[in-house]
């Protein structure tokens, strides 16, 4: 289970996996969010397990935010995953696939001229 939070000064997303499906747990972070002074606006998502946070950033900042969600449980420090991180495992993975397909393709063509030459050395 990760977290993913992009920030910037007045919105913040951060993505909690356990509110995904479960209306009962948004309503719960909603409300506990809206009682944050400063905060402007929330949107919860069960389907993508995601929350907007609109706050004015003279009142109240993003560390405080995420450190209410962490005190309730609904936020972990530790298993954050930023956007780069993100972009960064998705091009390792996707580097990986490549990599692999084109060596597949490679000794694929290598035994096929291997073996043309064998059976042209039989005949």
């Amino acid at each position: 289970m990760s977290y993913c939070v992009h920030n910037i000064p007045g919105r913040l997303r951060v993505k909690i996996p356990s509110i995904k499906g479960s209306p009962n747990t948004a309503n719960d972070v909603e409300e506990l969010l809206k009682a944050i002074d400063g905060i402007d606006s929330t949107a919860v998502n069960t389907l993508t397990g995601s929350v907007v946070v609109n706050y004015d950033i003279r009142i109240v900042d993003s560390e405080v935010v995420l450190n209410v969600l962490e005190q309730k449980g609904y936020f972990e420090t530790p298993k954050v995953v930023t956007n780069d991180r993100y972009i960064e495992a998705a091009v390792s993975k996707a580097g990986s696939f490549v990599g692999k397909a084109v060596l597949e393709m490679l000794l694929a063509k290598a035994f096929e001229d291997s073996a043309l030459s064998i059976l042209a050395a039989l005949i």
